[in-house]
C-alpha cells in the first residue's frame, strides 16, 4: 500500500469513529460540590470512606449549629 492510501484509510476510520461518538452534555459539570462528593464517598477507591466520614461530621455540625439556633430564639 502506498503512503497515501494509508492515510486516507486512517482519515476514514477517524471519521467513522468520530460519527460514533455520542452527542450527550457532560452532565458532571453541572453537579455540586456535595453531589461530586457524595459520589466519591460511595466509591471504592482509597480514601472514599475518609470522604463519607468528613460529610457525616459536616452534616452533623451544621445540624447541632441550627439546633443551636432555634432554642436560642
Amino acid at each position: 500500500m502506498s503512503k497515501r492510501r494509508i492515510a486516507l484509510a486512517g482519515a476514514a476510520v477517524a471519521l467513522a469513529l468520530a460519527a460514533c461518538a455520542k452527542d450527550e452534555p457532560d452532565n458532571r459539570a453541572a453537579l455540586t460540590q456535595r453531589e461530586k462528593d457524595s459520589i466519591l464517598g460511595a466509591s471504592t477507591i482509597p480514601g472514599a470512606k475518609a470522604v463519607k466520614k468528613s460529610m457525616t461530621v459536616a452534616d452533623s455540625v451544621a445540624a447541632r449549629q441550627q439546633r443551636m439556633i432555634d432554642t436560642a430564639q
